[in-house]
């Protein structure tokens, strides 16, 4: 076991005094009881504040994940960062248990979803581009309610005439559907030659759910600022 420093001390990181396994454990420790406690998922370099320099933070976590192995919880890569989130197949237990994740914080419309959808793959996009792709008028309301859940975010202006406002997804998006990055959602080329996603059935409102589904948080969505674009 790792000594407790004085008030004194700076924070030991590289425990160089212990042996490489002690040292690995703690460093284990030290991870997963930062990854505990926060709120949100916790990024890498917040993570390396802890640890040695020569660490390697993947390994790590690679081992933190064996030991968590046949638990209830796991260790998951999502919005950029580290969480622990119940496994799936205990979700009914949690909602006969405590009523918990019976009604969706935040529930959305089946042309809320659309919308969120094509600007995850189109982003940056402006809401006249939205309208364009579905040939109809996006209305402020919907993109309104989205930036108030935390999904979407004002992007750079564009280069339009009148310099309107894109949009982008954000990290409470990435978090709330389970992606670590925007890199895992799937490859929408892939999608079109499967059969299972095109502009017709986005159009119609037929995507395959498991594009939306994801694990959701009880988090509070971050504050946003009323709707900007001209």
């Amino acid at each position: 076991m790792a000594r407790r420093p004085r008030a004194s001390e700076p924070f030991d990181t590289e425990l160089a005094h212990l042996p490489a396994e002690l040292r690995w454990r703690e460093w284990m420790g030290r991870v997963e009881a930062v990854i505990f406690a926060a709120p949100e998922p916790v990024p890498r370099e917040v993570l390396a504040r802890v640890v040695g320099r020569d660490c390697s933070l993947d390994l790590l976590i690679d081992d933190i994940r064996a030991e968590l192995r046949g638990r209830p919880y796991e260790l998951v890569a999502v919005a950029g960062g580290w969480q622990h989130r119940t496994r799936k197949n205990f979700a009914e237990a949690i909602q006969v248990a405590t009523g918990l994740g019976t009604d969706d914080p935040k529930p959305l419309s089946q042309s809320e979803a659309l919308v969120l959808l094509c600007v995850a793959y189109f982003q940056p996009i402006t809401r006249g581009e939205l309208s364009q792709f579905f040939g109809r008028e996006i209305s402020r309301d919907t993109i309104g309610h989205l930036r108030r859940l935390g999904f979407l975010a004002a992007g750079p202006r564009s280069p339009q005439p009148g310099a309107p406002y894109t949009y982008v997804t954000t990290r409470e998006f990435l978090s709330h559907f389970g992606f670590d990055t925007l890199r895992d959602l799937p490859d929408m080329e892939a999608l079109e030659d499967a059969g299972l996603l095109s502009k017709d059935m986005l159009l119609a409102g037929d995507i395959p759910l498991g594009l939306m589904a994801g694990d959701t948080d009880d988090g509070e969505p971050e504050e946003v600022e009323a709707d900007e674009e001209s």
